[in-house]
């Protein structure tokens, strides 16, 4: 199935992939142009298998090295330098769609995920450093990454906000992000800011062992997600020109071998929303993809679950943090390995 019938039904298509080839190679232009792909997501893992299994940033990581730059520096150095010219290959569509869509991706240090003040400082600093309007700066929405989310939106920054995983979730971050619109409405500032909400999907079902309650928690967020813009507080803010934190459907890689590789695209094709798909998600769904209609908001109901919904959620999203903490330290020694070797 052509990617551009998800377009059809209003959802967008990004790429959860980045690397220094994809851009060189004129892949990412390929995927744009022929499967309708309208932004890109990164991660430290992504960075750091592309960092292990690659010599195209030995160089960068060699002159990073004779100028003194830590680990961290290098790698916010490097990435910034792959999403600059990701955001360029996007700047048609972001300004095409009056920057509903067309965007990338960046994230902070998931070492600062329970540190608000760094989180937000680093934030602002890297969305500044990389001079892109179309880069998010993905923030995770855990407790402590709430404030620095709400006062991000109030700076102007626009925040892809991570590691979401319930309705729960995502309200939380949809609070943050409207408070942070409504202070600025109070400074005399223009709502304007764009955000997305990153509902994490596979990993459900990764926990329990099954398939199913991934796509179920999805279409749950989904219900709560159209009820909220239909609400007299958004529908104030909307009135004043803001624009929807878009849900976006992660982690739709599958996991379960036994499982249909675009499970995760099929079942949630949903108007207002975006699905990052793994590369080789993307090439299945082009392949032998398949739709069977649009997700509803009401398609939740009637699912029976025998798991305590708000305890596994609160554990994948700790979990989910930790994971990213271990990624980053992996990324940072891989850097560091690289820089011995060059020296």
């Amino acid at each position: 199935m052509k990617p551009r019938k998800l377009h059809d039904v209003g959802q967008s298509i990004w790429l959860d992939n980045i690397t220094r080839d994809l851009l060189t190679s004129g892949t990412l232009g390929r995927y744009i142009d022929e499967l309708s792909v309208t932004g890109l997501t990164s991660n430290p893992t992504i960075f750091d298998q592309a960092f292990l299994h690659t010599d195209a940033y030995d160089c960068a990581i060699a002159r990073a090295l004779a100028r003194g730059l830590s680990p961290e520096d290098t790698f916010f150095e490097i990435a910034i330098d792959d999403l600059r010219e990701a955001a360029d290959h996007f700047r048609a569509i972001w300004e095409g769609t009056g920057g509903v869509d067309g965007w990338v991706s960046l994230e902070v240090s998931p070492l600062l995920a329970y540190d608000p003040l760094s989180t937000l400082e680093q934030a602002k600093r890297l969305h500044a450093t990389a001079g892109r309007p179309n880069l998010f700066i993905k923030i995770p929405g855990t407790p402590e990454g709430l404030p620095a989310i709400e006062e991000a939106i109030l700076a102007g920054v626009p925040v892809n906000v991570t590691l979401l995983f319930s309705r729960e979730h995502y309200l939380a971050a949809a609070e943050a992000y409207m408070r942070g619109l409504e202070r600025r409405v109070e400074a005399g500032l223009e709502p304007n800011v764009a955000s997305v909400a990153s509902v994490f999907v596979s990993r459900w079902d990764t926990a329990v062992g099954s398939i199913g309650l991934g796509v179920a928690m999805a279409k749950r967020t989904y219900g709560v997600y159209r009820d909220l813009l239909e609400s007299a507080r958004w529908r104030r803010l909307a009135e004043l020109g803001a624009r929807p934190q878009r849900l976006l459907w992660a982690s739709t890689g599958v996991k379960d071998p036994g499982a249909p590789d675009t499970l995760y695209v099929t079942a949630l094709a949903a108007p207002g929303t975006v699905n990052t798909m793994p590369e080789a998600t993307l090439l299945a769904f082009a392949d032998h993809g398949r739709l069977d209609g649009r997700l509803q908001p009401d398609d939740w109901a009637g699912t029976e679950v025998d798991v305590d919904l708000i305890e596994l959620s609160e554990r994948l999203q700790s979990e989910g943090a930790e994971s990213f903490n271990r990624s980053w330290v992996e990324l940072l020694e891989t850097i560091a390995r690289k820089s011995k070797a060059a020296a």
